[in-house]
């Protein structure tokens, strides 16, 4: 066949296979972003990138909890001002959805953040959050929303850990547990024919739960756990973002021999390009807000770290300041990055979110090497592995199962030590003098 008018990159995208397979819609989804200044005009520019990418196409933006974050000093103070502008600039590119998690009521009561998210332009669900005083839900379980010749179902469900929210807000919450909500609710709210989006704030082991009670062909977009990682079910598309808008999700309708199915990637947000009115908005409030004590410089790096490396950072660092064997964090105690050079208080506050004493035991060197199996989880660890927490491990020396070996945590861990550690966790002591901050600001000074 011959096409005497046409270009040759313009006869290769004829017949390449994805322009034969365009998507009848797509969704950009993050979770976990926990007032990412450093990347939330980055992110507007990926959304931007998407739909350049996808003329003709509908887009829709989903975020998947904890958009705020109450460690984030300029965000505590402005009352959000960021990410309220930053909500707001998304639902002026297309439909946006957010889901309720365990930090959207960082800087309000429940019924103030609710309306300030709706203001954005956002529609809102979290089906398993009610209102203890009227038993009512605070927002939708599901919204419907139109892209092209398609009415999307969006389902939210939240985390039921109430330690997890602000302690000012626990009374206002009446958090069922998601998968028994889900049991009860899903059948009613599930779509006759339509695609399905479930956004779940709950964490990898209810979202195991969850997945058998969706068609077969759902996306599923997990939470909570600051994991990053897709997964195939049957034709179910299943994911995590990561935390700190380290990358987003891009999932695209497609439509096969079979019917409809999602197809999902996971994007980087790069730290180029942004957009330049939000960006612009971000540096107004921090200058603002920023005081002389969150400037002031409190230690240097030798490279700028990711989230996940510089978790890794502060866990050794940890373990040397204890004189442990070994050091094992949950990795929700991380959030940003580091930067290269001049490491200021508010850029370390960021990464370091809580603070509090170290706790050591002398554990066994076969429970040890069982306990590593499950840390430092990463995109290509196996989905059967993935059971709990997302935990972050350092050890000095390779682990040996007939040797003792003392084992470094935080307070944290250490007070829900059956949680994180299981039924035969060890007995922890506290460690005089050393906290976790303190350590890792003694490794960031030269």
């Amino acid at each position: 066949m011959r096409f005497p008018e046409l270009t040759l990159p313009v006869l290769l995208a004829l017949q390449s296979p994805l322009a034969a397979a365009a998507p009848e819609a797509v969704v950009v989804v993050a979770g976990d972003l926990h007032s990412a200044y450093e990347r939330s005009a980055q992110f507007v520019a990926l959304v931007d990138a998407v739909r350049d990418r996808n003329p003709g196409t509908p887009v829709a933006v989903a975020i998947n909890g904890d958009a705020l974050e109450l460690g984030n000093a300029v965000a505590r103070r402005s009352g959000g001002e960021v990410d309220f502008a930053f909500l707001a600039a998304l639902a002026r590119r297309g439909p946006l959805i957010v889901n309720l998690g365990n930090h959207e009521p960082d800087f309000h009561d429940v019924p103030e953040t609710v309306r300030r998210l709706r203001a954005t332009g956002a529609q809102l669900v979290a089906g398993n959050l009610r209102d203890p005083a009227t038993g009512a839900p605070y927002v939708a379980a599901s919204v419907d929303v139109p892209l092209g010749r398609h009415r999307v179902r969006f389902i939210g469900v939240t985390t039921d850990r109430l330690a997890t929210f602000r302690v000012a807000v626990r009374p206002q919450l009446d958090l069922a547990d998601p998968v028994v909500w889900a049991r009860s609710a899903l059948p009613g709210l599930l779509p006759a024919g339509e695609p399905l989006v479930l956004l779940s704030h709950a964490g990898v082991p209810v979202d195991r739960q969850l997945l058998p009670l969706v068609p077969d062909g759902t996306l599923v977009a997990g939470a909570h756990d600051h994991l990053r990682f897709t997964h195939e079910a049957g034709r179910t598309a299943y994911f995590h973002t990561g935390s700190w808008l380290e990358a987003g999700a891009v999932a695209r309708l497609e439509r096969d021999a079979a019917g409809l199915r999602w197809r999902v990637a996971l994007e980087d947000v790069p730290a180029a390009p942004a957009d330049p009115e939000l960006a612009g908005r971000i540096r107004e409030v921090l200058a603002r807000h920023l005081t002389p004590e969150d400037a002031a410089v409190v230690g240097r790096g030798a490279r700028a770290l990711s989230p996940s490396e510089a978790a890794r950072f502060v866990v050794e660092a940890a373990r040397r300041a204890a004189s442990a064997d070994a050091a094992m964090i949950g990795a929700t105690t991380f959030g940003a990055g580091l930067p290269a050079g001049e490491v200021p208080r508010h850029a370390f506050d960021a990464c370091v979110r809580f603070d509090g004493p170290l706790f050591a035991a002398t554990v066994d060197g076969a429970w040890l090497l069982r306990l590593q199996a499950r840390c430092n989880q990463g995109p290509d660890t196996p989905f059967a592995e993935r059971g709990g927490e997302n935990l972050v491990f350092a050890a000095a020396a390779p682990i040996e199962a007939g040797r003792r070996y003392r084992l470094v945590t935080s307070d944290w861990a250490a007070r829900q030590a059956t949680r994180y550690f299981g039924p035969d966790a060890p007995a922890f002591a506290e460690v005089p003098g050393v906290t976790l901050k303190a350590a890792a600001l003694a490794a960031l000074r030269p």
